[in-house]
């Protein structure tokens, strides 16, 4: 049964992030909010557990999970190749909504999807985020909603799609933002805009000038 805890009330957020902190050692799932959207998250380093990620929001592995880490420094065991530009961005715009695709370090065993060797990396600007990654570490964490869905901005509409295949839900009241993140890819030597979301091309180009856009 999926136990929810109020994170606006002290003794239940204390509790909830013990608990979600818990529940992902053990392999399961938790929703947690993220100054974007609610996610869903699980040990970055469980194949399994990100296998249920996936199962839970019916998505494949085509789409691969991002990790969301609680201290920028956590990036010098998992990324290789970050060169002075990405780690520009990270000081502008970190913690934040936006998201850095690069290249992850080869000695790490995790199963995150079909991740052509990168990783989709995002330190989130919200409080029970970041002291959940910074107990826990990284976790694969992915939108808490059904594919095909709308992204949910409360702990209610996670749990309306989610239910039971969550452990722990941690209620932190609505996000501030459904924008999604930014998507900057930081594996060449001129980082790609591959979307544009809560961190706009403009402010980008203020801090790499110049910034790539896909087509």
């Amino acid at each position: 049964m999926a136990r929810r805890y109020d994170c606006s009330v002290a003794v239940d957020r204390k509790n909830g992030l013990r608990e979600a902190a818990s529940a992902a050692r053990r392999g399961e799932l938790v929703v947690l909010p993220t100054d974007t959207v609610y996610g869903v998250g699980a040990d970055a380093f469980a194949p399994g557990a990100v296998g249920d990620l996936l199962a839970a929001k019916g998505r494949g592995r085509n789409m691969p999970t991002p990790v969301l880490i609680g201290s920028p420094t956590t990036l010098h065991g998992l990324v290789t190749d970050f060169g002075e530009k990405a780690w520009e961005l990270v000081d502008a715009f970190w913690p934040g909504a936006l998201t850095l695709v690069a290249r992850h370090q080869p000695s790490l065993t995790w199963d995150l999807g079909e991740t052509r060797g990168t990783v989709a990396v995002r330190m989130p600007l919200h409080p029970v985020a970041i002291e959940l990654l910074k107990d826990f570490g990284p976790m694969a964490v992915s939108s808490a909603n059904l594919t095909g869905h709308p992204a949910p901005q409360t702990c209610d509409a996670a749990m309306d799609m989610l239910g039971n295949a969550v452990s722990v839900y941690l209620d932190g009241g609505q996000t501030p933002d459904a924008v999604p993140s930014s998507i900057v890819d930081v594996t060449g030597r001129v980082p790609v805009l591959l979307r544009a979301g809560a961190v706009s091309e403009e402010e980008l180009r203020k801090v790499v000038p110049d910034l790539e856009t896909s087509h």
